[in-house]
């Protein structure tokens, strides 16, 4: 689950296993390997993967079904623009 995670992720953000190990100081084999299940990140290395793609080693370690939306920082009337828009995807007017 972890491995499967982590490539959706990196494909996600349109980003090459090298510029993902860049980002975070390993090396592509490193991230090729996590993504194959052959070996495991370290506590450290999941915690900045979980930060780079935004999103709680909950959700990297398949524990978490649902990936969160992190709205910290946006101004409440951003908060309500959002929600509508969320509204709007749901088919609720």
């Amino acid at each position: 689950m972890l491995g499967q995670n982590i490539r959706s992720l990196r494909l996600e953000r349109g980003l090459k296993q090298e510029e993902l190990g860049h980002r975070i100081g390993v090396s592509k084999q490193s991230v090729s390997n996590w993504e194959n299940e052959n070996i495991m990140p370290s506590i450290e290395l999941l915690i900045r993967l979980a930060d780079i793609f935004g999103v709680s080693t909950d959700f990297l370690l398949g524990r978490e079904p649902v990936r969160g939306l992190d709205s910290s920082g946006l101004t409440p009337e951003q908060l309500a623009h959002l929600q509508t828009l969320i509204d709007d995807l749901r088919g609720k007017s």
